[in-house]
């Protein structure tokens, strides 16, 4: 499949259509609708055991929904496999970091431009011709957009094995962008990461999402709720698979039932760091 259509700011670019996921006898997520909006910021909130990490490997293709349908660009993908999903423009990072240890921060980094490398099999066995000149001018991409965007140049040369937990979570988000993906989706990217790497994390993120570079709409599932309602453009909750509500963070601020399933009686903004 070759989605093409152009689609506009503000625009559906991705459309969960009643999506029912089952696993035996448990509902993963049960009829669960939702529209994302090219441009935005789109966050997924929910306890534990919600539904979150499904509905993204629903949308990335590694689940495949018994009931509803996914639609990007209008176009729908519900059989397609994630390396098609991929080629479309959909990249994801995961809620644990799944990186390649034993390779350097560039190598995991270029395995994110491989949909993007045109050589023929000759070509690239014997890194020849165009192979030689295509590994250059995503080499140069690699360093000059996107480990200066992260701000990891001094351990570009090292085994991501030997690295912080942090910096391994900016190397997976690295990979991710390396695709130039238009359809970011971000699985709990801030987890196990102290104060100051979430505020690094935060500003990459509005980056990526933000700058006329990247412009790349994003998925956002994560806990940190100061952090979701600072840069969210409209949160979707869910709740042992079911929508809840989906719109901007100041409805979701004020809606009970959201402050009674996610919450219990706290105040939302109780959790901010």
């Amino acid at each position: 499949m070759n989605v093409s259509k152009d689609i506009k700011p503000g625009e559906v670019l991705l459309e969960l259509e009643e999506i029912q996921m089952f696993f035996g006898k448990v509902c993963a997520l049960n009829g669960v609708s939702t529209k994302i909006k090219k441009g935005e910021i789109h966050s997924v909130i929910g306890p534990n055991g919600a539904g979150k990490t499904v509905m993204m490997n629903c949308i990335s293709g590694l689940y495949h929904p018994q009931k509803g349908n996914i639609y990007y660009k209008g176009e729908k993908i519900n059989g397609l496999k994630p390396h098609n999903r991929a080629k479309l423009g959909i990249a994801r990072t995961f809620q644990k970091v799944e990186v390649f240890g034993g390779m350097t921060v560039l190598d995991n980094i270029r395995l994110g431009r491989h949909i993007h490398y045109n050589s023929g099999i000759i070509s690239g066995s014997l890194y020849m011709g165009k192979t030689g000149k295509e590994e250059i001018e995503h080499r140069k991409f690699i360093e000059e957009e996107i480990i200066d965007l992260l701000e990891i140049e001094h351990i570009r040369h090292k085994p991501v094995g030997m690295l912080p937990y942090g910096l391994q979570k900016r190397v997976e988000l690295g990979r991710a962008i390396a695709l130039e993906p238009e359809l970011l989706l971000l699985d709990e990217p801030l987890a196990g990461l102290n104060l100051e790497e979430v505020e690094d994390m935060a500003r990459f993120i509005l980056d990526v999402n933000q700058e006329e570079r990247w412009k790349v709409t994003c998925i956002l599932v994560e806990h940190d709720m100061g952090v979701v309602m600072d840069l969210s453009d409209n949160v979707f909750v869910l709740n042992f698979g079911n929508m809840i509500v989906d719109g901007t963070p100041e409805e979701v601020q004020g809606n009970p039932e959201v402050v009674r399933a996610y919450l219990g009686e706290e105040d939302l903004y109780a959790t901010r760091r």
